[in-house]
């Protein structure tokens, strides 16, 4: 039976898996969601208990692509994105007190979080595209490391020219050159004149209007607008779960929140079976959803530049995908939401409010608390953390309830990708890039300067792909 999705707004056509993969953002503006969400018996969690991570993430996403992909050639594919990750437990856990751990997800080529979907996400693309003997474009958004994930996760792939926009002077400079230093012509980076929101306004127009392409071609995201990113960023919660003592006890976990996209994932899991009783929404001085769980006002703000960039955020994509669940999948009501959105706020209601306080918490995190926490769990524990990861440690620490179970807090990146961040927390500790990346700041950059204009943009990807 093939799974169908549909999406936020109501009013674009439901497609299959292979569809959604391909198609990014839906053509109504929305976000494709599953028609019916899998989920798993206790028995069924229970048997995933002992399980590699390459096959938990075959049995948890195989339903996800049922009718697209046989579960034989994802499981090929699964092996494959994970074989050179340098961990050989891909995703390894560190306790760092009582009841307080550390989920390590930097172990990927590009020593962020974003390996993990993007690492799949090139080579479901590849499989896809030459099976259907196409040609597509890559247009992404990045504030700092979904590009390098996707320009690693897709560069060897035939059929695609990459496009990552991400916001000149906003990303560090690994961050940056792990983009601008990968050679191949069907590579472009694009520094853009503003900051990530008009990076990612840039790239959600373009989905909606993409008749500037050549023709035969067409957009594909890799943002986490795209549901494939989502799918494969569910099973390391299960993995986690499974390794301090789930299902039989709910476990919690703090997630350094910008996009929406991996706490998201999180809740997912959850409502696919998985106990857990508190996701943290762990944020910066950008904290738009903070606000929003706090006071059920959703409002954009001009974005502050802060030490952790990749979270300097004031529009989180992926949170209209909880409005979907929190609005009973009323479309209309959702569509209006974002059409209210776009002009400024919206106030969510009261029991709708509500639902969302039941699974989520929140903390705001300032840059002088980030390097304080850098600091304090360097001497508490001798872990060096980036700071993404010391917002996300500091929000645990507030949020944790008594009684509740561990409580897991998501590194998402190296802290040698931020080592400014961390000279600023006077550890006296200069963190090191693994050795595949030790001659980073000698190789070569490429990319090109734009100004935020749609057109121009337009215009020069429709020469590059000629």
């Amino acid at each position: 039976m093939t799974l169908r999705y549909r999406s936020t707004r109501g009013q674009a056509p439901s497609l299959d898996f292979e569809g959604v993969l391909l198609a990014g953002l839906a053509k109504d503006g929305g976000l494709y969601l599953p028609e019916a969400l899998p989920a798993f018996s206790a028995a069924e969690l229970s048997a995933m208990r002992g399980m590699s991570y390459t096959e938990l993430a075959t049995t948890v996403i195989s339903p996800f692509v049922e009718g697209s992909i046989d579960r034989d050639t994802l499981s090929q594919l699964v092996e494959a994105s994970y074989r050179d990750f340098r961990h050989q437990a891909v995703a390894p856990l560190l306790q760092l007190d009582h009841d307080q751990w550390l989920l390590e997800l930097f172990h990927g080529p590009t020593l962020a979080f974003k390996d993990f979907a993007l690492q799949l996400l090139g080579r479901l693309l590849d499989h896809v595209l030459t099976r259907r003997g196409e040609k597509v474009v890559i247009m992404g958004a990045t504030s700092g490391d979904t590009g390098s994930a996707a320009i690693e996760g897709c560069r060897h792939c035939e059929h695609v020219d990459i496009f990552i926009l991400y916001p000149d002077g906003r990303v560090s400079d690994v961050q940056r050159r792990q983009m601008t230093t990968v050679p191949g012509g069907n590579i472009h980076n694009l520094a853009i004149r503003g900051n990530f929101d008009d990076c990612q306004a840039l790239v959600k127009a373009s989905f909606v209007a993409d008749a500037f392409l050549p023709e035969g071609r067409s957009l594909v995201a890799v943002n986490s607008i795209n549901w494939a990113r989502i799918m494969a960023q569910i099973v390391y919660y299960f993995y986690a779960a499974f390794a301090l003592g789930g299902p039989d006890r709910p476990v919690n976990f703090s997630v350094p929140t910008g996009n929406f996209g991996d706490i998201y994932a999180g809740y997912l899991a959850h409502r696919m079976g998985l106990p857990i009783n508190n996701l943290v929404i762990a944020t910066n001085r950008n904290d738009v959803l903070h606000r929003m769980l706090t006071t059920g006002t959703y409002a954009r703000q001009p974005i502050e530049a802060s030490l952790s960039p990749s979270m300097d955020i004031s529009i989180s994509s992926n949170f209209e995908r909880l409005l979907f669940d929190l609005y009973d999948g009323n479309a209309t009501q959702v569509a209006q939401l974002m059409n209210d959105f776009s002009r400024g706020q919206i106030q969510l209601a009261e029991g709708v409010l509500g639902k969302a306080q039941a699974l989520f918490t929140s903390a705001r995190v300032s840059d002088e608390e980030t390097c304080d926490e850098i600091r304090y769990m360097w001497q508490r524990t001798g872990q060096l953390m980036d700071p993404h990861t010391a917002i996300g440690t500091r929000a645990a620490r507030l949020c944790s309830r008594a009684g509740e179970g561990p409580m897991v807090t998501l590194s998402t990146a190296h802290p040698a990708k931020f080592p400014a961040a961390v000279a600023k927390a006077e550890t006296d500790q200069i963190p090191q890039l693994p050795a595949h990346l030790a001659d980073l700041f000698d190789r070569e950059e490429r990319f090109d300067t734009l100004d935020n204009d749609i057109a121009a943009i337009h215009a020069f990807m429709a020469e590059k792909c000629l």
